[in-house]
């Protein structure tokens, strides 16, 4: 690849080539740092290669700047109670404005106290201690987290979360996941405040944008940078996949060769767990609409399937971003591109 290749594939990374989604950002930004904040955790969920850690991360950043905010980025497949101890203490000892005497906290929950004596910490009772000197301090911690799962270990932290909310601890939470994974965690009874939570749905990205940019880094003119846009759909993915496809070969293969090269990145990235993640239904709904928008009727015709049948399949299939719905009746595939790399699967 060309070595001034401005795109990326990189998940979670911000991109040189970055199209901000400025109303997502500023809401989550105003909403923390209202006086009384409506809701102190947002919920970001889109489909694989949306850009959600993306957005997640374009916020911690803007919040990152700002004296009073500590981010703190834990690891959905560990421990979160315990990765969130020993991120705010590390956090700590590299700030020592922040308390007057750290926390040297083990694996066992063993830790140095702020006044200086030892004692015998649980983790919670660790994180609540420098939660409280943070608050005095009017320091604001943003945990995030990203893609998490509806296990035993994200049901106890969030519990333990809602109990630093009751505390009035200035605690702050911003998560990502698919939809499947955030539906679970919202409807958990034992969940209550994720479920009055607020969710950021991810829409595809601005097709204006996006040729406003392929327009200004190909040098070309607006139709057909316009052309090219439509192509990805609005997928953050595709976006950075065609992009730099397109930058690196413009000149030496002709698109349908280039297209080649995106589909085999679609299907390697993304749509291939997308795939494996769909039931046999699922599958079946969308290869009968296939590369054109079809209307519901002819679906369920051709499926032998009954309209509320259908619909369970069109609801899941829409809130999981791989159907939209250009009008009503119809729908149509989202993902670009995406008829074209399943006609290889089983």
């Amino acid at each position: 690849m060309k070595n001034n290749n401005p795109f990326t594939l990189t998940f979670g990374k911000k991109p040189n080539e970055y199209i901000s989604r400025y109303e997502n950002t500023e809401t989550i930004i105003s909403t923390f740092e209202a006086d009384n904040p409506v809701s102190q955790a947002y919920l970001i969920q889109g489909i694989r290669g949306s850009g959600k850690t993306v957005l997640m991360t374009a916020v911690t950043t803007e919040l990152s700047k700002k004296d009073n905010y500590i981010i703190v980025d834990l690891n959905s497949t560990h421990n979160l109670l315990d990765d969130l101890a020993m991120r705010l203490n590390d956090t700590c000892k590299k700030k020592p404005d922040l308390m007057d005497t750290g926390f040297n906290i083990s694996i066992a929950g063993f830790g140095v106290g702020i006044n200086g004596s030892s004692s015998i910490h649980d983790n919670i009772s660790i994180i609540e201690e420098i939660l409280s000197e943070l608050k005095k301090k009017r320091k604001k911690v943003v945990i995030t987290i990203d893609e998490v799962m509806h296990d035993d270990n994200m049901c106890h932290f969030a519990s333990e979360f809602q109990l630093f909310l009751r505390k009035d601890y200035p605690v702050y939470l911003i998560m990502t996941g698919l939809y499947e994974n955030i539906y679970a965690i919202q409807n958990d009874p034992a969940l209550t405040f994720l479920l009055r939570t607020p969710k950021i749905e991810l829409e595809p990205l601005s097709l204006h944008q996006i040729s406003k940019q392929y327009r200004d880094i190909f040098h070309i003119e607006l139709n057909e940078a316009k052309e090219l846009a439509r192509i990805t759909k609005g997928y953050a993915f595709a976006f950075q996949a065609f992009g730099m496809l397109y930058f690196e070969y413009r000149e030496t293969l002709d698109m349908d060769s280039i297209l080649s090269k995106l589909d085999d990145m679609l299907d390697d990235f993304v749509y291939k767990k997308i795939w494996e993640s769909m039931s046999e239904q699922d599958r079946n709904v969308v290869r009968c609409i296939s590369y054109d928008s079809k209307k519901v009727k002819d679906i369920c015709e051709a499926l032998s399937m009954s309209s509320s049948t259908f619909s369970k399949y069109r609801d899941r299939l829409l809130k999981r971003g791989i159907l939209c719905s250009p009008q009503h009746g119809v729908v149509s595939l989202a993902l670009p591109r995406f008829a074209n790399v399943i006609e290889t699967y089983d």
